[in-house]
Order: C-alpha cells, then sequence, then structure tokens
C-alpha cells in the first residue's frame, strides 16, 4: 500500500533535483584538471517550478536540463572549473538535500497523524 499526497510528491521531486545538483558539482569537481572541460549545471529554479507542474498534471519527471555555465573564467588549457564555485554549490545542494528530508518526515508524520488520529 502506498501512501502519498501531493506535498510529499512535490518533496520528493525536490530531493531528486538536490541530488542531481549534487551530481552536477561532483562531475565538475572530478574535472577540474581535464584539459578543456567545461562546468556544467543546471536552473535549480526552473527545473523546481517545471517539476511542480508535472506534478500538478499528474505527469512523470522529465529529464534535468543541463547546459554549459556561461561567464566563467578559463584557465589557459580551457577549464573553467572553479573549485570555490563548485564547493559553494555542494554546500547548497546539500542545505536543500537536508532542508527536504526534514520536510518530508514532517509530512510523513502529518499523515500517520492523521491515521491515527482515532486513537
Amino acid at each position: 500500500m502506498e501512501i502519498a499526497t501531493r506535498m510529499s510528491e512535490e518533496l520528493g521531486r525536490y530531493l531528486d533535483l538536490a541530488s542531481d545538483q549534487a551530481k552536477l558539482t561532483a562531475a565538475n569537481m572530478a574535472n577540474i584538471d581535464t584539459p578543456g572541460y567545461r562546468a556544467v549545471g543546471m536552473d535549480f529554479e526552473a527545473e523546481m517550478r517545471g517539476a511542480l507542474a508535472e506534478v500538478a498534471a499528474g505527469r512523470s519527471a522529465h529529464p534535468v536540463r543541463v547546459s554549459e555555465v556561461d561567464g566563467l573564467v578559463a584557465r589557459p588549457d580551457g577549464n573553467d572549473v572553479s573549485m570555490d564555485r563548485e564547493s559553494l554549490n555542494l554546500a547548497e545542494a546539500q542545505l536543500r538535500f537536508k532542508t527536504g528530508v526534514a520536510l518530508l518526515r514532517q509530512e510523513y508524520q502529518r499523515v500517520m497523524d492523521a491515521i491515527h488520529a482515532d486513537k
């Protein structure tokens, strides 16, 4: 038996996006010494808006749109990954994920409270 609410579906998508952001950041960090590598990223807010619209319409999740990050300074070897920028992005993704887990925990507790309201 599956118990899901719209909020739990939305939070699930939020966690998926936070995880995707962390994976993209890890890939950038792993390629910091790769000549010619260009940092990639995603627009978290736009992706979340799209995910909320999908949940509202009952559609399944679409793949995350990944693009090269514009405006970064490239080193002489063509690589534009900045460890400072990626560390900040990773911390942001971790904070988002922890926040999503806490909110999802509260949502499931709310559902459990409603199930056990008669006791």
